[in-house]
């Protein structure tokens, strides 16, 4: 009959329970189901080892270390079984932290489509939605297709939703220009006048004099016309619609 010492019987519960992977556990502790599991088990391997020594103190005969030896041959098919639920667990965690990973990257994926982007709009940076950017490009494109009526429902229906948009200018602009491809020239002069008003230091100010006066000359209000020419070139006198201006004075004359 073998007889198994104390120092050996120990020594292999040692060995045995050093098979647990150091890597796994560390993984393991962002999970706290998983840190708990791994706890649980290691809990349960000390305590077989302290069974283990302290029947080795009291029992030094042959049959008592021969059931010791056995239990300690249980002890490895415990910590064998144990084993392999860390690695099922630490396998699972993986998986798990990947899969959220993937999540959290394609959610901010999303997000950041959501997210206002900084434009650069007549000149100056301003944040769009986009829905808003969506919105106004799909007004343009129907006016640019000459379908003015719906381009003037659409430029005020954006400008309705988005009236601090950086795009106001430009809307309220081809809301004007809309309106007079229509030949309605009272709100177009309206339009316009809005924008001279509210965005006096947009580009589209000086276009939209223009196109004021253009509206007064299709109504034969030639006074009004050149008056808002006059306005028009002492305003804004370096600008491609100050010029015009200037060559329809010159010939009016």
């Amino acid at each position: 009959m073998m007889i198994f010492s104390k120092s050996t019987v120990a020594a292999a519960v040692l060995a045995a329970v050093s098979f647990a992977p150091l890597t796994a556990s560390a993984a393991l502790f962002d999970d706290n189901e998983a840190r708990r599991a791994i706890l649980d088990v290691r809990t349960r391997m000390d305590t077989l080892q302290r069974e283990v020594n302290t029947r080795l103190d009291s029992k030094a005969n042959a049959s008592s270390t021969l059931e010791l030896a056995n239990q300690n041959e249980q002890l490895r098919q415990e910590v064998a079984k144990l084993r392999g639920q860390l690695e099922v667990l630490a396998n699972e965690l993986a998986n798990e932290q990947r899969r959220q990973k993937d999540f959290y990257v394609d959610l901010d994926g999303r997000l950041r489509k959501l997210e206002p982007q900084k434009m650069n709009v007549d000149g100056k940076e301003a944040n769009i939605e986009p829905s808003e950017q969506k919105s106004y490009d799909t007004a343009l494109a129907t006016f640019k297709a000459g379908d003015y009526k719906g381009a003037g429902a659409a430029f005020y229906d954006f400008l309705r939703r988005y009236p601090q948009s950086g795009y106001a200018a430009s809307a309220q602009y081809w809301l004007g220009n809309s309106y007079y491809a229509q030949r309605d020239y009272k709100n177009a002069i309206n339009a316009q006048q809005a924008v001279v008003k509210n965005y006096p230091d947009s580009p589209k100010a000086s276009d939209a004099l223009l196109n004021i006066a253009s509206s007064y000359t299709e109504l034969k209000d030639k006074s009004a016309a050149k008056r808002t020419l006059e306005s028009l070139v002492a305003k804004y006198p370096d600008t491609p619609a100050a010029q015009t201006a200037k060559e329809r004075l010159s010939t009016a004359r």
